[in-house]
């Protein structure tokens, strides 16, 4: 069972492109697939345990923990255990540029968007992790739910966060060249074609490499099998359609890469406790 992540909308809106996600309440082992994005996220971790795998080296959070994933990473989290409390704070780096052509742009935040400097994943114990923690509590008190954000007062607590990192050496330098192209590769495909066929037999073709070594590499590096992530997308996709058209179960189904309709509605009601149809009228 995966907790739903929309990956394929916009973080914030486009006048206040920052958001964060409260993940906690879960009663049962999750995991939230392998995926990147062109944001900055920040997990902030209240209570673990929390398991994290960033760029294919995977961490152990505790409460307090912190991480950074940079824009473009491959990352993913989840945890056996529960109960699990943690936040997950979103931004463009160009949130918080100021766009003109000074230092902080030509040797920050430039550097930071295209991939040649990099934050540190985790911010380890002590003084600045207490700090950056504090800063952290302040932007998730700044913008509620349900209540108005406030623009400029997240703007100064995020570049006094990234002050902090800055101050600590927690930037670093980053060749050019990406080991993990084959990763998103394999993703890029599927997630451009996982409403159709996919088999690990047109994978191996695709990509000129045995089934037997895409079938590992995909549970090692992704910790899901094939036929899971596959399932993860497809199941997301039907719930969108079902959120936002009114296109009868059977049609959704088919879009979203179910051949048969009676499996769509079990595996739909195992992964979201509810049939379709159910789900859609509580909405």
């Amino acid at each position: 069972m995966y907790l739903e992540l929309k990956e394929n909308r916009p973080h914030g809106t486009k006048d206040f492109p920052y958001t964060q996600y409260h993940i906690h309440l879960i009663s049962h082992a999750f995991q939230i697939p392998v995926h990147w994005h062109d944001e900055l996220e920040i997990i902030y971790v209240r209570n673990a345990p929390l398991t994290i795998v960033v760029d294919g080296e995977e961490y152990t959070a505790e409460a307090g923990s912190i991480f950074l994933v940079n824009p473009g990473q491959l990352h993913l989290m989840g945890s056996d255990l529960w109960p699990v409390d943690y936040f997950t704070l979103l931004f463009p780096l160009e949130f918080i540029s100021f766009q003109t052509e000074d230092a902080l742009e030509k040797e920050l935040l430039f550097p930071l968007r295209n991939h040649s400097m990099a934050f540190t994943t985790e911010i380890p114990r002590g003084e600045l992790r207490a700090s950056c923690s504090d800063l952290l509590e302040q932007l998730i008190a700044l913008n509620p739910q349900n209540g108005c954000p406030d623009q400029i007062g997240t703007r100064i607590l995020l570049l006094q966060f990234i002050q902090l990192l800055v101050k600590n050496n927690l930037v670093k330098r980053v060749s050019t060249g990406s080991p993990l192209g084959i990763q998103k590769e394999l993703l890029s495909y599927i997630q451009q074609n996982y409403c159709g066929r996919i088999t690990l037999s047109e994978l191996s073709s695709q990509f000129h490499l045995s089934q037997k070594y895409i079938s590992r590499y995909f549970k090692e590096h992704f910790h899901l099998t094939l036929s899971q992530y596959l399932n993860y997308l497809r199941m997301t996709h039907a719930k969108h359609l079902l959120e936002t058209t009114s296109l009868p179960v059977t049609e959704i189904a088919m879009q979203s890469g179910f051949s048969n309709v009676s499996y769509f509605i079990r595996a739909f009601k195992e992964n979201f406790g509810m049939a379709p149809l159910q789900y859609r009228n509580q909405l």
